[in-house]
Parts: structure tokens; C-alpha cells; sequence
């Protein structure tokens, strides 16, 4: 994170004894990135956060991938990959479906009715969009509530939870790295403010507001990490002899955050600007951008949606969230949808998009990407929502098989 918070009740001095009323010691836990080199919170808790009292296996949601073979654009439904039966019973943790991935990220979904168990992904840092409905995440350093439009990004290793009302349904897209997340470096100073060409600034950022304090034995908590499963995972449940919310105050540069879409401002320009304008986060070999609604290009011959333009260096995937999306026409492409444009295969607006958006001042959409700079492969989830035609929307349906 980029700016220092501190909640709850800490001591004058770090690395000191810092005790309850009742005599006893705090534990003091550093919560840090890349060794003691990068950003770091200290926690303080009343139990020792190493202590364990049992462990066994967690079979993770199915992690295998499969190549995208032969290379083809491909249109994603996620709205069909749960039904309202299915959804009352997932979780945030054991429910969602992989859709895409690679050595650095993986992409998922999942309509959740169930509040999940403590989790904690011991692999990378998590960018969770929430596409609609609400939440609360429960997390160490304290809760978080969220709803539609708001990303929830979740440091590495922290523990934490989804709680939803009983009866809700809330849907979720996951973006899980085997990095961390965080803003652009070019949206940042050398110390790390967010500078004034930044299309968002620390206000906009909501963080922890108090600790959260929780009682309870013997507690589960499920553990993705790194092993010897699909791509390189596996996952451990452990069980802690004390609940793992019982930080008292913490303080640092670390810690989960939110950001709501709605707080994102647009760059427009004289004519079409590229996806980089569009950029939120970013992670190890990946970006994520969105597009939100906004005013276009003022050129009086401009062109407002995307030129065809090849992906040489990324494969680039687009969740489609809400309005109109003028590219896309014709496609089948709507809300709840993904498309997948592969590096390697030249991609822009379906027939006739170009001339139908001359004349054109404002874009009513709302969606977020994802662009990684190494190949992406089909989850179980994408296999599943993959409509099988996207690929020939340019030519009117015409497809020619075998050779």
C-alpha cells in the first residue's frame, strides 16, 4: 500500500514490550513484502500467531488449465456458470471456478450465498471486483464493507473472510497473482504518493477503520499455497487454537484497501486514447484497467471505439460489467460476458461499430481488464462458459473447419 495508517492500540516504540491491562504481553507480528525490503505493517495480538494445533489437506476448486489450442478469440458467459441452487450454497473461498490463467495470474468467478471460512493465499495478492451485491471482508487488520463496483485488493498471506447476508447473492470476479498489486509505478512518487496525473489519489482509498476483535477455539483456516498441485498449487487447512482476529492495533504501509470504480478518472483525448490510459493496478506480468463511463474523442472525425490493433506482447481479457458496449455490437457480448484476445491474433470492433460510432461524444460502459504479458489458458470455468462462435463475429458466422 502507499500510505501509512494505524489503528487500534499500539506502543510508543516498536520492537518493544507492549502489554494488556491484565499484565500480559502482546505479540508483535511484522506483516512485510520481499524480505524487510519493501512495504510492512506490525500487528499486535493477544495469542501467538504461530501457534497451530492441527493441519490437514484442502483439495482446492479444480486448478487445471488447458491451452488455448488452436489459438481462437473467445467469448466467456460467467452469468451461466452458477444457478441460484448452486449459488446459495458457494463461498467466496471453495466456490469460485477458474475461468483463465497462467504462471502469474488467475482469473475466477463465483456467485457467492454463504459466508466463506478464514482463508488466507499464501501465493500471491488478490484483486477482487465485485460486480454486484455486497459484502463484508472480515480481515485481521479489521473489516472492510463493499458492494458493486467497488475492488477489494487483499496483501498476500492476510487472513480473512467473506461474510454475506443470508439470502444475498453477491458476484465476484477474482484476480489472484503470484505477485502483489498495487498501483501503476507511474502514478507514484519516489516515496510512493500517488502524484496529481494519477487517475485516482489516497482519499478515494478506504482502508480498515478499527480493529476487529473475535473470540473462538480451535479455528480453521484454509491455506492456498505453493505445492505440488495443478500449476504449481495446493492448499492446507490449519486449525489455530485461537480465533486469528484478535490484533488489538496495528500500524504500517500494508494492508487490504478498497477502491471504488465510480472514484476512477477518465483521460479522453482529441481522439481514441489507448488501453493504457485505463490502468488501475498492476502486478507481476499483468495490468488490470478499466473502462468507465465517459465523455470521447472531440476530433470531428474521430473514430470513438478501438482500432484493430494486435496484441504482440499480451493476451488481453475484458469483463464486460454494465452499459452499452459500442466495439462489441453484434458479437453477443453483454453484461456478465468475457472476451479473450489472444496475442497473435489481430482484434477491434465488430462489422460496421466504426462507422456507427463517428458522431458519438459519451461511452456508457463499464468494464474491467486484464492484459498479461504471457500466454493465458482456458480453466475449467472457461471451458464451461465458452459460447464456441465468438470467433467467427467478424465474418457473419462464416467458419471453415479442418484443413
Amino acid at each position: 500500500m502507499v500510505y501509512y495508517r494505524r489503528l487500534g492500540q499500539v506502543p510508543k516504540t516498536r520492537h518493544t514490550a507492549f502489554r494488556a491491562d491484565s499484565g500480559a504481553l502482546y505479540h508483535e507480528e511484522l506483516m512485510g513484502e520481499e524480505g524487510f525490503s519493501s512495504d510492512s505493517s506490525l500487528l499486535y495480538h493477544r495469542h501467538i500467531p504461530s501457534a497451530l494445533v492441527g493441519a490437514r489437506v484442502w483439495e482446492l476448486p479444480d486448478q487445471a488449465l488447458t491451452p488455448n489450442t488452436p489459438l481462437l478469440p473467445r467469448h466467456l458467459r460467467l452469468h451461466g456458470l452458477f444457478t441460484d441452487e448452486q449459488a446459495a450454497g458457494a463461498d467466496a473461498v471453495r466456490g469460485r471456478r477458474l475461468v483463465l490463467g497462467n504462471g502469474d495470474v488467475r482469473i475466477g468467478y463465483a456467485v457467492v450465498g454463504a459466508t466463506s471460512p478464514l482463508y488466507r493465499n499464501a501465493v500471491g495478492d488478490e484483486c477482487v471486483y465485485v460486480e454486484d451485491g455486497s459484502a463484508v471482508v472480515e480481515t485481521v487488520f479489521g473489516a472492510l464493507p463493499v458492494s458493486g463496483g467497488d475492488y477489494v485488493v487483499i496483501p498476500r498471506a492476510t487472513t480473512h473472510r467473506w461474510v454475506v447476508g443470508e439470502g444475498a447473492r453477491t458476484r465476484l470476479y477474482f484476480i489472484e497473482a503470484s505477485s502483489h498489486i498495487g498501483p501503476p509505478r507511474r502514478y507514484l512518487s519516489r516515496y510512493g504518493q500517488l502524484l496529481e496525473h494519477a487517475p485516482y489519489c489516497e482519499r478515494d482509498l478506504r482502508g480498515p477503520e478499527e480493529p476487529l476483535l473475535a473470540d473462538g477455539a480451535d479455528v480453521d483456516v484454509y491455506v492456498k499455497h505453493r505445492g505440488d498441485g495443478p500449476n504449481g498449487l495446493s492448499g492446507s487447512v490449519h486449525t489455530v487454537p485461537h480465533h486469528p482476529f484478535d490484533v488489538v492495533g496495528w500500524d504500517g504501509c500494508l494492508y487490504p484497501y478498497v477502491f471504488a470504480v465510480d472514484d476512477f478518472m477518465p483521460v479522453t483525448g482529441k481522439v481514441h486514447q489507448p488501453p493504457p490510459v485505463h490502468q488501475v493496478f498492476e502486478g507481476g506480468n499483468f495490468v488490470v484497467c478499466n473502462f468507465v463511463p465517459r465523455k470521447v474523442d472531440y476530433h470531428p472525425l474521430s473514430i470513438p471505439v478501438p482500432y484493430y490493433h494486435s496484441n504482440v506482447d499480451s493476451d488481453e481479457v475484458m469483463f464486460y460489467v454494465g452499459g452499452d458496449y459500442e466495439a462489441r455490437k453484434g458479437s453477443g457480448i453483454g453484461v456478465g460476458s468475457v472476451s479473450l484476445h489472444p496475442g497473435g491474433h489481430a482484434h477491434g470492433p465488430q462489422p460496421g461499430a466504426a462507422e456507427a460510432s463517428i458522431g458519438k461524444d459519451r461511452f456508457d460502459e463499464l468494464s474491467v481488464m486484464v492484459d498479461t504479458f504471457r500466454p493465458l489458458l482456458l480453466g475449467e470455468g472457461g471451458l464451461a462458459a465458452d459460447d464456441g462462435v465468438y470467433a467467427s463475429s467478424w465474418t457473419g458466422g462464416r467458419w471453415v473447419s479442418g484443413g
